[in-house]
C-alpha cells in the first residue's frame, strides 16, 4: 500500500474511534441521566442542508427526513474523520505514527467551534445555545465533549501506532 493510502487508512480510523470515544462517553452521561443529542436531528438538519434550507426556527417541527436517524449517525462519523484529517493536515503526517496527546486535545476542543457557532444556531439553538433554556449548562457540556473526542484522537492514533508495529 502506498504512503499516501496508509495515511489516508490511519485518519479514517483515527477518525472513527475518537468518534466512538466520544459515543461512550456520551453513552456514560446518558446513563446518569444527562441529556444526550439526537442525532435524528442532525440527519434532519443535514437532510435539509442537500434540499436548500440552512436554518430553521424550531429543528423539532422541521419536516422530517427519511432515514434522519441514520443521516445523522453518518454525518456524525464523517465529520471526526474530517476532523482527523484537520488534525494530520496541521500536525502533519508524522503526527500519524508518533502521535502526542495536545495536538489531538488542541483539535478535540477547537472542534466544538462547528456546533456552538454553525450548527446549534442553524438548528434554532441560538449561537453557543443562547437560545435554549440552559446555555451556561450545554455549552460546557459541549466543550467537555469535545474534549473527550480529542482524547479518542489520541487514543485511536496511539492504539493504531502500537497495532502496526
Amino acid at each position: 500500500m502506498s504512503p499516501l493510502l496508509q495515511d489516508m487508512l490511519r485518519v479514517l480510523l483515527i477518525g472513527i474511534g475518537a468518534t466512538a470515544v466520544m459515543d461512550l462517553w456520551l453513552w456514560c452521561l446518558k446513563r446518569v441521566g444527562l441529556p444526550g443529542l439526537n442525532f435524528a436531528f442532525i440527519g434532519r438538519w443535514v437532510g435539509h442542508v442537500f434540499r436548500g434550507t440552512w436554518s430553521h426556527d424550531a429543528m423539532t417541527k422541521a419536516a422530517p427526513i427519511q432515514r434522519e436517524l441514520a443521516l445523522g449517525w453518518l454525518t456524525h462519523y464523517a465529520v471526526g474523520v474530517a476532523f482527523a484529517g484537520v488534525l494530520a493536515s496541521l500536525y502533519g503526517t508524522a503526527w500519524l505514527s508518533s502521535p502526542s496527546l495536545v495536538p489531538a486535545l488542541c483539535v478535540g476542543l477547537g472542534s466544538v467551534v462547528a456546533p456552538l457557532v454553525i450548527m446549534q444556531p442553524a438548528m434554532s439553538a441560538g449561537v453557543a445555545s443562547s437560545k435554549t433554556a440552559t446555555p451556561l449548562k450545554n455549552c460546557p457540556k459541549s466543550v467537555a465533549n469535545h474534549a473527550v473526542f480529542g482524547l479518542g484522537l489520541y487514543l485511536s492514533a496511539v492504539t493504531l501506532e502500537r497495532i502496526s508495529r
